[in-house]
């Protein structure tokens, strides 16, 4: 019995990887099944009930978490901008550019995925989209079938590590609370912090060094292997316009840099930066609708980016004593602006809802909002269980255990993460794997002699957590694409096709291993 007692911890954490395989809801799974071990854990003597007494402040935090209000915002982002058709127009536009040379609509594909990534961020949308449209017009141009869904299921997943990602915000949280934590434990009673700014910064590199690997490959099979990757026949061939490129590709570039550069500056957080986008895509969606009466979106869309200047360099904050004239004449311009953005958001916002477009993006936005908070109370409840019965001090002693120092310990979970992708969703893995190890691994020392870089060890999770989508059996990105891929196309195709991609990510992670720097150099420079 006392036996028992001592690895009830480890037959959790077994027990809830066996109950998500049986397909059960991770949220009431990881709720139902702590509940079950505390009960067991006062039984066995092993578990303090008064544990759970710290659950109701542990929700209460979670939804006054500024940081996590990023999350509906982005998602409201990203899906409104997938049904603004952007994602239409710029595949069409750039397979027609890239199209005539041999291996150009590969290239496409991945130059899309990467505009989407860091404008909408939501793999299914992107997988999807891309699936219906560019997988048949590859196969008919004679693409390999597996080179084809490769690229498409690999691009599709970019936006889980090019910012602004969904699962950056959720991983930023987590390795902010372990890094507070890792170092209260050290005796550090003044504790640095690491924001969800810092990843998105620390991503920006390492997403674009994959964009960059994955373009490589599509040239190298080009050349290597002809048959694999025609070029469309010049006669067939469409000229594209300047025009027509600058049209389709100038609002998303806006958007992003509007996004990104405002928290890359400094100008806003990435919740206010994610407010600014959720704007920016309504606004583009109203465009879209009717791009014949214009005006009411451009006066918006000024009015936006003013006060993004004005915000950079005045002092607009009203509640002083003493307020001078310049920053008077800047409070006067911002409300100005401020009534630009009412009136274009208004318009725009009665055309998105006046053919229903805005109804379905709200209901959307909803069901992925509530699905990630409720995965992240179930895991709460999970994780302080886990807690209560010892788990902590088993993993300490795990990591501590395994043979060289800090990078066999990582490596080590490592290797445990990208297992677990074959099976778990990454917000299972973010949830509950992350705040076990992250502030073990925080506190150890790296062979310089200085500790973890908190942003390394968040970026290098990102883009092993973004092989969870391509690996099978239960890969979600695959779940996408073979539902909208066309009867001649089968799943082994699909399952084929997505290994080099997978490699790939391997690869960019032993790159990422070996040169940090990647990862943190943007930040340091960025924030200091």
């Amino acid at each position: 019995m006392e036996q028992i007692a001592h690895i009830l911890d480890l037959l959790m954490f077994v027990a809830a990887c066996i109950v998500l395989l049986m397909g059960f809801p991770v949220a009431f799974t990881l709720a139902g099944i702590a509940l079950v071990f505390a009960v067991l854990g006062l039984i066995f003597g092993n578990f303090d009930f008064s544990f759970l007494s710290a659950f109701p402040q542990r929700i209460f935090g979670t939804m006054t978490n500024d940081v996590l209000i990023a999350v509906p915002l982005f998602v409201f982002m990203g899906v409104m901008l997938e049904r603004s058709k952007v994602a239409e127009e710029l595949l069409e536009t750039m397979g027609q550019l890239f199209g005539t040379m041999r291996g150009g609509l590969g290239l496409s594909v991945a130059i899309v995925g990467a505009l989407l990534a860091a404008s909408t961020g939501i793999v299914g949308a992107t997988v999807v989209t891309m699936g219906l449209l560019s997988l048949p017009t590859m196969l008919k141009r004679g693409y390999d079938p597996r080179l084809a869904c490769g690229s498409i299921a690999a691009a599709g997943t970019l936006g889980q590590i090019i910012p602004p990602s969904i699962v950056l915000v959720i991983l930023g949280d987590q390795i902010s609370n372990a890094y507070q934590k890792a170092q209260l434990e050290m005796g550090i009673f003044s504790p640095e912090t690491v924001s969800v700014g810092d990843l998105f910064a620390g991503a920006l590199v390492p997403g674009l060094l994959l964009v960059g690997m994955y373009m490589i490959y599509q040239i190298a099979m080009a050349v290597l292997r002809p048959e694999s990757s025609p070029a469309m026949p010049a006669e067939e061939g469409e000229k594209v316009s300047l025009g027509r490129i600058l049209h389709a590709l100038m609002p998303p570039i806006i958007l992003i840099i509007a996004v990104l550069g405002s928290i890359l500056a400094g100008v806003a957080t990435p919740t206010e930066a994610a407010a600014v986008g959720a704007i920016g895509a309504i606004l583009l969606g109203g465009y879209r609708l009717r791009e014949d009466r214009p005006w009411p979106i451009y006066i918006a869309g000024l009015s936006l980016i003013g006060i993004l200047v004005l915000t950079s360099f005045m002092d607009l904050r009203v509640a002083r004593t003493v307020i001078p004239p310049i920053d008077q004449f800047g409070i006067g311009l911002a409300v100005l602006f401020t009534l630009g953005i009412i009136f274009g958001l208004a318009v725009a916002l009665y055309r998105v809802f006046r053919i229903g477009v805005l109804t379905s993006v709200m209901e959307s936005t909803t069901q992925i909002t509530c699905m990630v908070f409720i995965i992240l109370i179930g895991a709460a409840l999970f994780s302080l269980v886990f807690r209560g019965l010892g788990g902590e001090e088993m993993v300490h002693e795990v990591l501590n255990s395994i043979p060289g120092g800090a990078l066999g310990a990582m490596l080590g979970v490592m290797l445990l993460m990208f297992v677990l992708g074959f099976f778990l969703d990454f917000l299972e893995i973010v949830f509950v794997v992350v705040p076990l190890v992250a502030p073990v691994l925080l506190k150890m020392e790296m062979p310089d002699g200085n500790p973890m870089s908190p942003v390394w060890l968040g970026i290098m999770m990102a883009v092993n957590l973004q092989t969870s989508f391509l690996t099978p059996p239960f890969g979600f990105a695959l779940f996408y694409l073979r539902g909208v891929a066309p009867p001649q196309v089968s799943t082994m195709d699909i399952y084929r096709g997505i290994i080099p991609f997978v490699l790939i990510q391997l690869i960019s992670l032993v790159v990422l291993w070996y040169f940090p720097a990647i990862a943190t150099a943007l930040p340091k420079w960025v924030y200091g």
